[in-house]
């Protein structure tokens, strides 16, 4: 018979017919924590092929929920555990090994059982529920905040992309005449008159205020309240 190795199983392969809840949470908590750190499972569990790519667990209950709970805590480190496959050469000798492992890890004085099971009580049952939604629940809030702080970084880096608003008064004296008259007239100054009064009078000199503004536009159709309309929907739109 060819040497004994273990394979690396995908643990979404494995099934296991022994509930979860009969396993403290704490314990496979920590374990889970032990097989990511280390990268990996020192004792192989036991499995028998029930498909092509399909297992359940023969020995190893244990291992495999704590492999199964480092999966769900880094999905990409914990995507396989090392298993020993029953195959027709093997079984038979593999599954009287685990026998004799099983006895000899009994105490003299406790009543042998095939397969030892932990404490099933409600209490301890409730105790890994809630464990386990509480685990569930900080990796959600985990989660929630670095999205949210990726979300909070990409709207930084749009807003950082985006063009800044131009002051009215800096407007008035350096945007291309072009844009100025579009932007003039989206403001609300429908007269085209007074948009060419503007054009002409900052071409002749640079406006220093909004007084000086109204004071070169004195007559020429441009009031103070046309002037703070202007000033306001500029400051709201553009």
């Amino acid at each position: 018979m060819k040497k004994l190795f273990p394979s690396l199983v995908a643990v979404k392969r494995i099934t296991c017919t022994v509930p979860r809840s009969n396993f403290a949470e704490p314990d496979l908590e920590k374990l889970a924590r032990l097989i990511l750190d280390s990268g990996g499972l020192i004792n192989p569990i036991l499995v028998r092929r029930t498909s092509m790519d399909a297992y359940e667990i023969v020995d190893g209950d244990f291992e495999y929920y704590a492999a199964a709970r480092a999966k769900e805590i880094e999905p990409l480190k914990g995507e396989t555990i090392g298993a020993f496959i029953l195959e027709e050469e093997n079984e038979e000798l593999l599954l009287e090994q685990l026998e004799i492992l099983r006895k000899t890890a009994i105490p003299e004085n406790q009543s042998v059982s095939v397969v030892p099971q932990p404490s099933s009580s409600f209490e301890q049952r409730l105790t890994n529920i809630e464990t386990r939604l509480e685990n569930r629940i900080n990796e959600l809030k985990a989660e929630y905040t670095r999205e949210k702080q990726a979300l909070i970084e990409r709207v930084k880096e749009v807003e950082s992309r985006l063009p800044k608003p131009v002051p009215l008064l800096e407007a008035l004296n350096t945007q291309k005449e072009s844009q100025l008259r579009i932007n003039l007239k989206n403001a609300g100054i429908k007269s085209q008159t007074i948009i060419d009064h503007i054009i002409k009078q900052r071409d002749l000199e640079p406006f220093t205020s909004f007084e000086n503004v109204l004071e070169r536009m004195k007559g020429k159709g441009l009031g103070e309240k046309t002037m703070i309309k202007l000033i306001d929907k500029w400051q709201k739109y553009l």
